[in-house]
């Protein structure tokens, strides 16, 4: 056994010494103990704990690796998260104004994917242990809504019926308003029999929608997400944000960056987290890659009441983003790309010369390189609003303002206008 200092945190919340070594569940400023297996601590002790060291809420903190900060004080991992953001932008010579981080309250996860295995006396469910393939059952987990809890018992029930002993469903399990809506990765290939036992069991535990590897096998009830007044039923397993207070902190920093502009562009839209609520006020173009996502997003805006004009276009956008000419008459940009941020789109964004953008990212690393490239062309980014709804996780989200002076965005508008003739 070795002693060592810890320093810092690491973006995926160790405890980082000297060497480096990595350390987990540890604390900057505490002196711990451990073996040493290459850059990895095992067998931690704490020797000097930290003052902003707390008891863990959940009584599985220990072994299950759905959490990574339980035992580190709130407002030390509210800091610690901006500080990630700060320190991002930074290493591109980059400061703003930082709004106070929305952090969501325990138990608000409306999604969960849970890991089923049958066992010789039945199955179980829950998460995996911390950096191993145990399975770790859950019961009080403090993370989720107690409402999202029977989904335990509903995957242990798939797993009975669709898996082998040496297989592992992978059961994500989203709350609706109509009921839990299940999809399952990584079953047995359908058949007519086993067909005919998952609707019986969607309907015995009243499931409002139960999906099998990507087909729908039964719906009680379209399992509808609102978004601003328009009800959307998403596809299986689409993207959603992690809890009700995230997305909703995500939205209300979204329309206040785009402010009052009349025609919007989102780009990135998923099922319609921001389009829907910004065509309450603005006429919207909406762009997503994926086709049933896009889909669904234009059913909720049809059956919705009192919406602006929407139009939606299925397209690659890190292969096709949006060019100038395109985005000539856009007076704003919501921006939420995947991790690797869009750098392409920033691109033609910059050369349009679209005087306001909303960038939402869940990666401040490649957004902090966008950022660069839209200062380093005239764009002011006004503010950064933090959201932690990965409560005690290493996972940090964000939205900006950017906008371009006035001055500058009728310069690249002239510009464009010279360059078309």
């Amino acid at each position: 056994m070795t002693e060592h200092h810890i320093l810092r945190l690491g973006h995926h919340g160790d405890g980082i010494a000297e060497g480096p070594i990595f350390a987990p569940m540890t604390l900057p400023g505490e002196t711990v103990s451990g073996e040493v297996e290459g850059q990895q601590l095992r067998d931690v002790r704490i020797v000097t704990p930290s003052d902003q060291r707390v008891a863990p809420p959940c009584r599985h903190f220990k072994s299950c690796g759905g959490c990574q900060l339980q035992h580190a004080a709130d407002d030390f991992v509210a800091a610690w998260k901006v500080d990630v953001v700060r320190n991002a932008l930074s290493a591109h010579g980059l400061e703003t104004e930082f709004r106070p981080i929305q952090t969501s309250p325990a138990q608000s996860r409306r999604r969960a994917t849970f890991a089923a295995r049958r066992t010789k006396k039945g199955a179980m469910a829950g998460f995996h242990g911390r950096a191993s393939d145990v399975l770790i059952e859950v019961p009080g987990c403090q993370l989720v809504d107690p409402a999202l809890l029977p989904g335990l018992k509903v995957a242990e029930e798939l797993a009975l019926i669709g898996t082998s002993r040496k297989a592992e469903l992978a059961v994500t399990v989203t709350l609706s308003e109509e009921g839990l809506d299940v999809s399952v990765a990584n079953g047995k290939p359908l058949d007519g029999p086993l067909r005919q036992q998952l609707a019986q069991t969607c309907e015995a535990l009243a499931l409002a929608r139960l999906t099998w590897d990507g087909e729908v096998i039964a719906m009680r009830a379209p399992p509808a997400q609102h978004f601003g007044s328009a009800a959307v039923t998403p596809p299986p397993g689409a993207f959603l944000q992690a809890t009700r207070h995230g997305e909703a902190a995500l939205r209300d920093a979204v329309v206040d960056a785009v402010g009052q502009a009349e025609t919007v562009a989102d780009l990135f839209a998923g099922c319609g987290t921001f389009a829907l609520p910004l065509a309450q006020k603005a006429r919207v173009h909406a762009v997503e890659g994926d086709a049933e996502m896009i889909a669904a997003l234009e059913g909720g805006w049809r059956r919705a009441k009192g919406a602006k004009p929407l139009t939606v276009e299925t397209r690659d956008l890190f292969r096709r983003p949006l060019l100038p000419d395109e985005l000539a008459k856009i007076d704003a940009v919501v921006l939420d790309p995947p991790r690797a941020g869009a750098e392409a789109q920033v691109a033609e964004i910059i050369r349009a010369g679209v005087p306001r953008v909303a960038y939402v990212s869940c990666n401040p690393v490649s957004f902090a390189r966008d950022v660069q490239n839209m200062v380093a062309a005239g764009y002011r980014l006004d503010w950064v609003q933090v959201v932690d709804q990965f409560r005690w996780s290493s996972h940090v989200e964000l939205a900006a303002c950017l906008t371009l002076p006035e001055g500058e965005a009728k310069g690249l508008h002239l510009a464009r206008l010279i360059t078309s003739f």
